[in-house]
């Protein structure tokens, strides 16, 4: 019903926005990764949105990128994941990082994010496979099975996605796992 709002931004309190668009305030709740990218209070802003209608309210869900939108589209068809816990796993995550945890069946990264237990992890990974591809999240990070791997030892060493990503990103794609495990510790240490 409504597809997208522009306006100037009025109020950012997270994960709500206010939106005025030509004198009509539209309350939007919007993902971590749309919230960080907004501009000031008072500039224009566009957000693609979701209109959710349920027995006791009518709300709106914005996004900055069409990718976020047709990912919190996928999820709300997950069995037991409703707007509300889509909105997380977006915001603790982003579009690229869910696509990549998807692909390589990875369910500890989606435990990490608040709400999700191991079942609905496990639920997401298997109603999600296939179809968070290239057109949603783009190319996963870790191309070999060798650098899954990787990934997986840096995670279970306590380093974050995002050091564990930069650090695989800095490796040669042919590397060994023991070799690539060293190579990415030694880059991490700097």
């Amino acid at each position: 019903m409504i597809g997208k709002l522009t306006g100037a931004l009025l109020e950012k309190n997270p994960p709500e926005v206010l939106l005025d668009c030509h004198g009509v305030g539209y309350e939007v709740l919007v993902p971590m990764s749309t919230f960080y990218n907004l501009p000031a209070v008072g500039q224009q802003v566009s957000l693609l949105t979701q209109f959710i209608v349920r027995e006791d309210a009518q709300l709106l869900y914005g996004f900055a990128t069409q990718q976020e939108r047709q990912a919190f589209r996928e999820l709300i068809k997950v069995s037991g994941v409703g707007p509300r816990t889509a909105l997380s796993i977006l915001s603790g995550l982003g579009v690229a990082d869910l696509a990549q945890a998807v692909s390589l069946q990875e369910a500890g990264r989606l435990v990490k994010v608040p709400g999700i237990g191991k079942k609905t992890a496990e639920r997401l990974l298997l109603e999600l496979k296939g179809k968070l591809g290239a057109d949603v999240g783009g190319r996963p990070h870790a191309a070999s099975a060798d650098q899954a791997d990787i990934l997986q030892a840096l995670l279970a060493l306590g380093y974050n996605d995002k050091e564990a990503a930069a650090a695989l990103k800095g490796l040669p794609a042919d590397v060994g796992v023991s070799e690539g495990i060293k190579l990415a510790l030694k880059s991490l240490a700097r």
